[in-house]
């Protein structure tokens, strides 16, 4: 997740556009109902909400292009490797800890590790850039091409195997909530969703070919710098894999909290087609303040995310009335006040997402950027 080099401007932007878009779609203004292209499909479907997510994976992917490109002993790599995973991954674990402490009766109490949610947005970054780490290091891009078609279609059988005969595509039913069930348990299991996880164990398998698309993607820029023929080639691929994706999903419906193989076509594609068209944009001119807006985030995503996930939750916990915290109480006497509905909802979301921003700007003028 670190910052790619200067010229792919495009790269900046995209990866910060992708961290953008996710603070907007988390922290949704309360007192009414966000966009319905903002809102994740409750199960099979796809709403812009859902292509953020894997567009991030992507942007890790794009990094990854960067950051392998110069030769690296195995253990130093595989060190390098190894603890980077292992840290987003505990980060994640402590965000859905956090704050540690609940009321209980009117006193605070320490939150169990037995009530404590293991898998996540952070623990599933961190198990996707771990395969496809290793799978960079050894493969040659054909190979990644191949390991993406196994792992889509592995996925698809495991699914149809091993999921429930009568549902296998089912919340409850399929095999990758079986497998969490079995490894996990279900008190470390999210809590919102009926028992479901979306970013379960098994999810991972096809969420790390967004990470690889993003690592092939980055690349060809790179091999082909400032070619428009490239990105043309790149947009016409982004196309054929959104066809692709639309052409399987009668027999795999496409659905992100399931995160299915037809799903990760389409999201690829439109990748693709987005980073085409920015490279095609921005390559070979200077930032301006439109791109310096989303080169802040891009800089550092990972403190901006954790940021805007944990900030909100303290805003909360700030009680300004009986069981109405501060985020709350802003969103409905101020947004909802000026502006009803879906469109006050947004605004306080977008409100919220540029004190982020303001975070990363500050960061960005001191010259911070945080690296695990």
């Amino acid at each position: 997740m670190s910052q790619p080099a200067a010229r792919f401007l495009s790269l900046d932007v995209f990866r910060g556009l992708t961290v953008f878009l996710m603070i907007v779609v988390n922290t949704a203004g309360p007192g009414a109902k966000a966009y319905t292209q903002l809102v994740h499909a409750p199960w099979f479907g796809f709403t812009a909400a859902d292509a953020v997510f894997p567009s991030f994976l992507f942007a890790v992917g794009c990094s990854m292009a960067f950051a392998f490109s110069k030769p690296i002993p195995l253990n130093d790599f595989t060190v390098k490797v190894l603890r980077r995973a292992a840290l987003i991954f505990l980060l994640g674990f402590l965000m859905y800890w956090f704050p540690f402490v609940r009321k209980v009766d009117g006193d605070w109490a320490l939150i169990p590790f037995s009530d404590t949610r293991v898998m996540g947005v952070l623990q599933r970054i961190a198990l996707c850039y771990l395969l496809a780490a290793f799978a960079v290091r050894w493969l040659s891009p054909r190979l990644i091409v191949a390991l993406c078609a196994v792992l889509l279609l592995g996925y698809w059988a495991i699914l149809m195997a091993f999921g429930d005969p009568a549902a296998p595509l089912s919340k409850l039913g399929n095999a990758g909530t079986r497998l969490d069930l079995l490894l996990i348990g279900q008190n470390h299991l999210y809590r919102k969703d009926g028992g479901f996880d979306p970013e379960g164990l098994l999810g991972t398998l096809p969420s790390t070919v967004n990470v690889l698309a993003g690592y092939l993607a980055a690349r060809f820029l790179k091999e082909n710098p400032g070619s428009s023929r490239a990105m043309g080639q790149m947009a016409i691929a982004g196309l054929v894999l959104i066809l692709a994706g639309l052409i399987w999903s009668p027999l795999f419906p496409i659905a992100k909290k399931l995160w299915t193989s037809s799903f990760v076509l389409l999201t690829v594609g439109i990748d693709l087609i987005l980073l085409a068209g920015l490279a095609k944009l921005l390559e070979g001119k200077a930032s301006n303040p439109g791109t310096y807006f989303f080169q802040v985030f891009g800089l550092n995503p990972l403190v901006l995310y954790l940021f805007s996930e944990l900030f909100v939750v303290v805003l909360g916990m700030i009680e300004v009335a009986p069981g109405v915290g501060i985020y709350e109480w802003v969103g409905v006497n101020l947004f909802q006040a000026v502006m009803p509905g879906a469109f006050g909802s947004l605004l306080c979301a977008l409100a919220y997402t540029l004190v982020c921003w303001l975070l990363g700007y500050v960061m960005a003028r001191r010259g911070v950027v945080v690296k695990l």
